[in-house]
């Protein structure tokens, strides 16, 4: 079966996967229909290395369905470390995420200035002001960090690093092979 791969394109600096596709990438591509029901470019891109993508999509699974903070938190962290990565990719895709949770759409808009803004909450701005700073080579200050431990418990704030962390990482990984966007439908 090689109906994934049917049109050999390039969708980043790497070369279009082989066709037939090899019998892992075949696989891993029919885990991410059955889950996702669509192939995007990144898991094209990420095919080339089919092992490091299932371990990567593991990742993102757990960040989005077996964490302890609520998932308008998760995501916002992610939108966020795409904000500070200028991960394109990570925004198209994460925006709707974080909306669909509740998120205000007045509230996304504000994001860039959200020091500034009245619209965040004390929550909020521990997470924001954590996923800044951890953008900023790790660099987080003290300050900073007691404020998120007034929201979050060790746990939590494992798995906020580890939203902010593995996003900011993948958009320079997108950055730098210039994966394309996807056609808004």
């Amino acid at each position: 079966m090689t109906t994934t791969n049917s049109v050999a394109r390039r969708v980043s600096r790497l070369p279009p996967l082989p066709d037939p596709l090899p019998a892992d990438v075949q696989a891993l591509f029919e885990e991410r229909l059955k889950r996702l029901g669509r192939i995007l470019n990144i898991h094209h891109t990420f095919a080339h290395a089919p092992k490091l993508s299932r371990a990567s999509m593991a990742m993102a699974i757990g960040l989005r369905y077996d964490t302890t903070v609520p998932r308008i938190y998760i995501e916002l962290a992610i939108v966020r470390a795409g904000q500070n990565a200028r991960g394109a990719y990570e925004l198209r895709q994460h925006k709707p995420m974080l909306l669909a949770e509740g998120f205000p759409l007045k509230k996304y808009n504000a994001l860039a200035k959200w020091r500034s803004s009245k619209l965040f909450d004390d929550t909020e701005r521990a997470i924001l002001a954590y996923a800044d700073q951890m953008s900023k080579l790790g660099n987080v200050s003290d300050k900073v960090f007691k404020a998120l431990e007034q929201h979050f418990n060790a746990r939590q704030i494992m798995e906020l690093t580890f939203a902010i962390g593995n996003y900011y990482g993948t958009a320079l990984i997108m950055n730098a092979l210039k994966i394309k966007l996807e056609k808004k439908k």
